[in-house]
């Protein structure tokens, strides 16, 4: 059972079913697809240092676009802990450059939230909450955060955060996962969006 499983509970089984899939993770078979966003926006031109500097550790990036080739990997596995987690690789192929956004998602069974470090080395964190939609669609929203400075981790100001909210769902007509991201800060505006499709590539 993966750590979604666990989070969602009985609300796993109203997940669509190819959601219901594609989450229930095998820690001998990793999900892999591929796709396109039909748009992929960062923030505003200010932000250009930043974002360049964070697309270093694999978190955001600098590239906009349309019709952006999509690839993405989960791996489920346990850590020396006894944790589960999944590995979350994320990448974008733009003309002039390659770019990931990756994350580590393990379960805080307490609070009912998902564990999400983002980057590599980890950078960010953020709690996750899962919901399922009544039309069988998954929306994820962020909660609290921290920067993560190596064992240091700093609460960021609510005023700060990065708010994000996440639509995955599947389309019968095109026969492909659908998804949405929204990441935005109250005072800045967008951090980045994309959205778009992709399918299942099976071996």
């Amino acid at each position: 059972m993966t750590i979604y499983q666990n989070l969602l509970g009985e609300d796993f089984q109203r997940l669509h079913p190819k959601l219901q899939k594609r989450y229930a993770l095998r820690k001998d078979k990793p999900f892999c697809a591929a796709g396109k966003m039909t748009s992929v926006q960062t923030g505003p031109w200010w932000l250009l240092p930043f974002l360049r500097l964070a697309a270093q550790w694999k978190f955001l990036f600098p590239e906009s676009g349309k019709d952006i080739p999509f690839t993405i990997k989960n791996t489920c596995r346990t850590l020396p802990s006894g944790l589960d987690e999944v590995y979350w690789e994320r990448t974008f192929y733009f003309d002039n450059a390659t770019r990931h956004f990756n994350a580590f998602m393990t379960i805080d069974s307490e609070r009912k939230v998902v564990r999400d470090y983002l980057g590599e080395p980890k950078l960010f964190y953020s709690d996750l909450y899962f919901d399922v939609l009544p039309d069988g669609s998954l929306v994820i929203r962020s909660g609290a955060q921290r920067f993560v400075m190596g064992k240091i981790e700093i609460p960021i100001p609510k005023l700060f955060e990065g708010v994000v909210e996440v639509k995955e769902g599947y389309d019968h007509v095109r026969e492909a996962f659908t998804i949405n991201v929204h990441i935005h800060n109250r005072l800045i505006g967008r951090l980045m969006t994309y959205e778009g499709e992709f399918n299942e590539e099976t071996n």
